[in-house]
Formats: structure tokens, sequence, C-alpha cells
């Protein structure tokens, strides 16, 4: 196990993030976003190897661990997260970096991918799926739907009240083990239980699913399709990795039909892994990163 010394980064946007900082500056530039209920340390078993040959930026996002958590929902906005990666990229003076996104942090990396090309040199994703294939999912895959009737009960800040203290435990017992295809214990589930219990963090994390404006119909509803899913998608430019756990609970292989048509540089890879393939199955993640970037 590795453990990080992190910087206290103070970013243009008004938030303070802790930093994972590794590898030598004068190597490319490879900035690792995490996603929920995580942080930085998705990348335990990954930062290490890739700072051999890259220099490595692992954030713990606005709203997690002990960075800083905006008090209004609002703040939670993708723009205003992508905000944050580019000045983060500013402060350490790294122009063109190759980004790697997993679950959320994949959501705001596709986003950055798409609006921030002149940053944004190559796209590394892990089981975080494309803004487009997701709506339609959820709309046409009544399996995705069901799997992704979570997020509705995520987004009712009734539930926040009950989630201090021995209500944290049954989040990582219940809402958290259904997704998890490993066990968690020890110094790993310790240090959940502590970025979790910092003031404010929980309601943090969540507002993410609340400032999105993914629609998630309940399975018995014929909401009208959002106006996007009519019309062409710009396509990712980049030369992009797609690392899928096949064994993801959440999102379901459907996150993958049709990629192609809306990421022409696309290379897909599966892995015998579930939603948390980062420290899941973190050799066959180091193989399949330095083969693409090499």
């Amino acid at each position: 196990m590795t453990d990080f010394d992190l910087q206290r980064v103070d970013l243009a946007t008004g938030v303070t993030l802790d930093v994972a900082v590794e590898g030598d500056p004068a190597n490319p530039a490879i900035i690792l976003l995490h996603g929920f209920p995580e942080s930085h340390r998705t990348w335990r078993y990954i930062i290490p190897e890739l700072a051999k040959t890259h220099y490595v930026i692992a954030p713990d996002q606005r709203g997690y661990a002990r960075s800083s958590k905006p008090a209004d929902v609002n703040d939670y906005t993708p723009d205003k997260i992508v905000a944050d990666l580019i000045a983060l990229a500013d402060h350490f003076e790294i122009d063109r970096f190759t980004l790697v996104g997993h679950d959320w942090g994949g959501a705001i990396a596709w986003m950055a991918a798409l609006t921030k090309p002149d940053r944004v040199a190559r796209l590394i994703i892990l089981n975080a799926p494309h803004p487009y294939v997701f709506q339609k999912t959820l709309f046409d895959d009544l399996d995705q739907r069901k799997a992704s009737q979570y997020i509705t009960a995520f987004r009712d800040t009734g539930i926040d009240k009950g989630l201090i203290g021995s209500g944290l435990e049954r989040f990582f017992g219940t809402t958290f083990a259904k997704v998890l295809t490993s066990t968690v214990a020890g110094k790993d589930k310790a240090a959940y239980l502590d970025e979790w219990s910092q003031p404010g963090a929980m309601t943090a994390m969540l507002n993410w699913y609340r400032a999105s404006q993914i629609v998630v119909p309940g399975m018995d509803e014929t909401p009208a399709r959002p106006a996007f899913l009519d019309a062409p998608f710009p396509p990712v430019t980049q030369p992009t990795l797609v690392i899928w756990g096949m064994q993801d609970k959440a999102l379901l292989p459907s996150q993958l039909e049709g990629l192609e048509a809306l990421v022409p540089d696309l290379t897909v890879v599966h892995v015998d892994a579930g939603h948390f393939v980062p420290w899941e199955a973190p050799e066959a993640v180091v193989h399949t990163m330095r083969s693409w970037l090499n």
C-alpha cells in the first residue's frame, strides 16, 4: 500500500484541493480524476507505476475528503469541475496533458476532452459513460435504467441527515457494498470512513449527482427525450483509450455500444473486474495504459 504526501493547492476557481504529485516534472504530464465515493486513493496502485515515466497529478476533487466543499448544489455543475481541472493544470504550469478519469472523474474527463481540446491531448476512461451514450441508454435500455435508479435516490437531500456517524457504516455495508465485486476492509475501509466523515463531505459528494442535468426516468415513466439525443453530437477528437471492467453492476456493457461513432480514434479494452477497476485489477490497468501510451 502506498501513501502519498499531499500538496494543498489553492486554485484560481476559489477552491483548495489536496493533490498527490509524483514523478519528474520534465516528463509528460498525466492527470488522474477519481469518482464517487473515493479520492486520489482510487489510483493508489496506478500512481507509482505511471510516475516512472510521467509527471502524475491526482487531486481529491472538490467536495471530497479534505478538499474544499462549497455549500451550494450549483457549485458542483460539471463546468465548474472542468474549470478546477484546467486551473490545476495551470497551477503546475502544464499546457497539454493526458487525462484519465474513472466514474464521475471520467464524466468530467469526457466533458474536458469535448470542451478543452487545446489542453487535453489524450484521454483514458475507466468505467465512465460517454454523456450521449449514457443518456440514450437511460431511455432505451431498461436494464441500464434499472441499474441507475440509485441516482434518483442520491438526489434526495433527505438522505443526508442519516449519513453521519454510524450511518456511514450502514452506507458502506449496503449502498457501497452492492457495487463492490471484492472485499474492502482494514486500512482501505478506514480510509473511506475517514474521508466520508469530514464535515459536509457526504452532502458535497452527493451534490455532484444533484447538479447533473442527466435525466433518469423512473421504471414506469416515459418523459420527453432530451433534444440532443436526436441531433448530431460532437466527436471526441483525441486518441482515446476506454478500459472497462465488465462485471460493473452500475454501468452495464451497453455503455460501449455505438461509442466508436462518437470517438473516431478509439481503443476499447475489456477487463475482468467490477466498477472499481483501477484498484480491483491494477496490473491489467497499468499494462493496458503503458501499452497504449507507448
